[in-house]
């Protein structure tokens, strides 16, 4: 375990920041917690004000940091590609103005040889533009990550919820190793401070990889006993797919669309570096889908 570190943690109050906080917290750290609207910050840590598209509003909040976690996107946003790298090339600054000695980013899957989609391509351009400045960079590149209030298990959760059967695209067949939120906290704090860890990128997953036809089945017999009838039609498009899927779910059009998009990805765990640095075994599939159900109640 590192020594005690000053943290500042951007997006604090999202899905995975704000099961971060708290373990960082448990390991000895100070944390801040960044977020636009601090007053109403009601997680641990210190609340500070900092909006990463806004420049100015960067530097105070990183003053005295040794490491800064980046877990911001604008997926719900039609222009989203060209935000978040404004967005990351504004933090990557700060963060070297003020001496900040790490950043540690949540990215994604997928190999760099492949024609990857557009969220996958923004994902990797804010890994570069991160590290512009010359702070180094660790990055923990995942695919769907499993937890209450995870867009992408909240889209699977509620598919299985609501519907007796479904109808699925071809990309329903492409294989993916989904990732405990337990496990991807536990890596994101394992590489903080980590001397080995910095500069470097590590492919982060679960046990299993699954088709996503495999994902929904085994999310059916998790939630209620039962195996989801499933068929796939390959001329159902992504922009048909994003309707249907906010028609029958609360995931909005536009985050759907983009989610899709990267479906047709194959992504998978391809080196496993990161266990020389952070070991243990990580969650099974299954495994993971529990403590989702559970954390959810």
């Amino acid at each position: 375990m590192t020594a005690p570190l000053t943290i500042l943690v951007a997006g604090a109050s999202g899905f995975i920041g704000r099961h971060l906080v708290p373990e960082l917290l448990d390991r000895g750290h100070r944390v801040r917690a960044m977020t636009r609207h601090p007053e109403s910050y009601d997680g641990p840590g210190e609340p500070v004000h900092g909006d990463v598209a806004d420049p100015g509003s960067l530097g105070d909040p990183m003053d005295g940091v040794d490491v800064a976690v980046y877990l911001v996107h604008s997926l719900d946003d039609a222009d989203f590609e060209r935000k978040d790298a404004e967005a990351a090339r504004a933090f990557g600054l700060a963060a070297a103005a003020t001496g900040v000695q790490q950043i540690v980013y949540l990215g994604g899957l997928g190999r760099d040889g492949d024609e990857l989609s557009a969220h996958l391509r923004s994902r990797r351009e804010v890994e570069r533009v991160l590290g512009e400045s010359g702070v180094p960079v660790t990055v923990l590149r995942a695919a769907i990550v499993v937890g209450a209030g995870g867009i992408s298990w909240e889209m699977t959760r509620q598919l299985v919820k609501n519907l007796p059967a479904m109808v699925v695209p071809k990309w329903a067949s492409t294989l993916t190793q989904p990732i405990a939120l337990d496990d991807v906290v536990r890596y994101l704090a394992g590489v903080i401070g980590l001397e080995d860890a910095k500069g470097r990128v590590f492919e982060i997953g679960g046990a299993d990889q699954l088709t996503y036809v495999d994902m929904l089945q085994q999310a059916g017999e998790v939630i209620d006993g039962r195996t989801v009838p499933v068929i796939t039609v390959p001329v159902l498009t992504p922009q048909l797919s994003s309707r249907w899927i906010s028609l029958v779910t609360d995931v909005d059009t536009t985050t759907g669309r983009n989610l899709i998009d990267s479906m047709g990805t194959e992504v998978v765990v391809t080196d496993n570096a990161i266990l020389d640095l952070v070991p243990g075994d990580p969650l099974t599939y299954k495994e993971a889908v529990r403590r989702a159900l559970e954390e959810r109640g």
